[in-house]
């Protein structure tokens, strides 16, 4: 049965990924549609979401934005029917780096590089093109429950390479991946309640946010980069990379975690402020952080 699913679920991705744009884009604007407007999964979080965040925006902005959030999930959807037929010769036609000098410049430091990133754009392809172009990748990621879809998912995000890390006991496999001077991905942008996470603010709003990035930063001294990847009219996705974000020593261990996380944080917002249509409103991020 295993076989057999792997099997329909791979034909139909093939046919998608040869399709023509206007039927791939009919695609993820369904897609899109039948999730928020249709089925309504999740609708009134992504709504509440955006009006939290953008209180002086009124309800038809923030329906908006919500709106063309699941669209941008639709279309990450579609997308990874190409993740699973890409080949390297095919970057030019998907992406673009921008600021890839600053990747160059941070790995030559020789300590590896953490990566600040989050759900917007597609990362999952993003992260698989950077793979491909040479740059040793390693993700945080949890794993399905479905062996099957399990295999398929991971396999054709990890064929160019890139390896995954279980967010679980992952200290090891961390410290040996920036030992190997690579690059360890870090998505902040999801609720993290105690013991991994501190609370933090979140565009003016408690919640919690996991502090391992700044953790593995005061441990080893490795740059922590924002590199994240936003989709452009042209329909090209782009993978955007900042400057290291300063580490700053504070009078103890635990004010010095508290302050680097909430700094990641501001800048995962900062990054949100400028593609909202594009981060992933879905998700319960200000949940109640029970100490």
């Amino acid at each position: 049965m295993k076989i057999f699913l792997s099997k329909i679920f791979l034909f139909f991705s093939y046919l998608v990924h040869i399709s023509p744009m206007f039927i791939q884009k009919f695609l993820w604007w369904w897609l899109g549609f039948l999730w928020f407007d249709l089925l309504r999964i999740r609708r009134k979080v992504a709504i509440d979401n955006v009006e939290r965040a953008f209180p002086n925006l009124d309800k038809k902005e923030c329906v908006r934005i919500a709106r063309a959030s699941l669209r941008n999930m639709g279309r990450t959807i579609v997308e990874f029917n190409h993740i699973l037929f890409y080949d390297n010769s095919q970057f030019d036609k998907y992406f673009e780096f921008e600021n890839e000098h600053l990747l160059k410049k941070y790995i030559e430091m020789n300590k590896g590089v953490m990566t600040l990133s989050l759900h917007l754009g597609n990362g999952d392809f993003g992260i698989t093109a950077m793979s491909g172009r040479g740059y040793s990748m390693n993700l945080i990621s949890k794993r399905f429950k479905a062996k099957w879809l399990d295999e398929i998912w991971f396999g054709a995000r990890g064929k160019h390479g890139t390896r995954f890390i279980a967010p679980r006991k992952s200290s090891f496999d961390i410290l040996k991946a920036l030992k190997r001077n690579e690059f360890v991905a870090f998505v902040l942008d999801q609720f993290m309640g105690p013991p991994l996470g501190l609370r933090t603010q979140f565009f003016g709003h408690e919640t919690g946010t996991a502090f391992g990035l700044a953790l593995f930063a005061q441990r080893t001294g490795a740059p922590v980069v924002p590199c994240y990847t936003y989709r452009r009219d042209d329909g090209k996705t782009i993978i955007c990379t900042e400057e290291a974000i300063v580490f700053e020593q504070k009078d103890d261990k635990n004010q010095t975690l508290q302050y680097m996380t909430q700094k990641y944080t501001d800048k995962i917002e900062e990054i949100i402020r400028k593609y909202p249509e594009q981060w992933m409103w879905i998700h319960r991020r200000w949940k109640p952080f029970n100490d």
